[in-house]
């Protein structure tokens, strides 16, 4: 029979071997997720998806809150919602996070902008694209980086426009016709995952940047920063959002042509005579209009955002 100290020592072995189990499980991080989250578009009741990220160590079973990153791609990534939806993983964060699998400790919320007739305006990089462009998520490692092209000219640097166009083709078809749609999934994230509604960060580039300014400026109380990139703030929109003292981190491209830096100032200043000062702004002298590429690969912008609490 076995003695009474070897039977106790057999008890002991055993509970510290089920502690270090259970030890172990917690340490282990669940993998990030990426769902196409359905909905019905309030817009045109079209059958849509977006994306919701889920990063590395999410869990419902831990008690914690992770902050909502929402991100609103460029002209060139609009789409069905449907077979089109993969196209807004070629820039921005959700690019970072899972095809580079970046770990950002972010809830992304991607919608997919509607063509709104876009498709129809001879706009090569619309009409033209093929599924190619797509990244692929690789099972082991990221795929290589796409280059920054050379751009040739000169850098001049920029003097500041006295006026900026009181009407663009931002407004026209752009972000701000879905804007019920985005503050849906937002409230929709906040709902089904543990997410802080503190921490709700708003960012896109180009079309995506003048929506993020816009649905700001409509919103304010809902985020906690934006950080609009290659997109200029219409003087129009910057009252809610001094009032309300979001910090902005507007990002333009010295040598970006397709919108000029020299149409930045207007409403960066207008906010700062509002008495707002929690604003950064950065010219990449060096770069053009795909200057979110350096934007997002970086970690600047998503440090600052996490600085940051509603």
């Amino acid at each position: 029979m076995m003695s009474l100290n070897r039977f106790i020592k057999s008890i002991a072995l055993l509970i510290i071997l089920i502690i270090t189990s259970c030890g172990s499980k917690n340490k282990i991080s669940s993998e990030a997720q990426l769902l196409r989250i359905p909905y019905i578009s309030k817009v045109d009741q079209s059958s849509r998806n977006y994306f919701v990220y889920l990063p590395k160590g999410y869990d419902k079973k831990q008690d914690k809150k992770w902050p909502i990153l929402v991100f609103l791609h460029g002209n060139g990534e609009r789409g069905n919602g449907q077979d089109e939806l993969d196209y807004v993983l070629i820039h921005g964060p959700l690019y970072e996070a899972w095809i580079q699998k970046r770990d950002l400790p972010f809830v992304m919320v991607v919608p997919q902008l509607h063509m709104f007739g876009r498709d129809t305006l001879g706009l090569g990089y619309i009409d033209n694209r093929i599924t190619d462009w797509i990244p692929k998520r690789l099972e082991n490692g990221a795929p290589e980086r796409p280059k920054d092209p050379v751009i040739s000219e000169p850098m001049r640097g920029a003097l500041a426009s006295d006026t900026i166009p009181s009407k663009t083709n931002y407004f026209n078809g752009g972000w701000n016709a879905i804007e019920t749609d985005v503050l849906a999934m937002i409230d929709k994230t906040l709902l089904d995952y543990d997410t802080d509604i503190n921490r709700v960060y708003l960012s896109g580039i180009s079309y995506g940047g003048f929506g993020t300014w816009y649905i700001a400026s409509k919103n304010p109380k809902r985020f906690a920063a934006i950080n609009p990139v290659v997109a200029y703030g219409h003087p129009f929109l910057m009252d809610s959002i001094a009032q309300y003292k979001i910090p902005v981190w507007n990002i333009a491209g010295g040598r970006d042509h397709v919108v000029p830096v020299k149409y930045f100032y207007e409403g960066i200043n207008k906010l700062e005579a509002l008495g707002h000062h929690n604003i950064r702004f950065t010219i990449h002298e060096d770069m053009g209009h795909d200057t979110w590429r350096r934007v997002y690969a970086g970690d600047d912008i998503y440090n600052w955002l996490l600085e940051n609490h509603k």
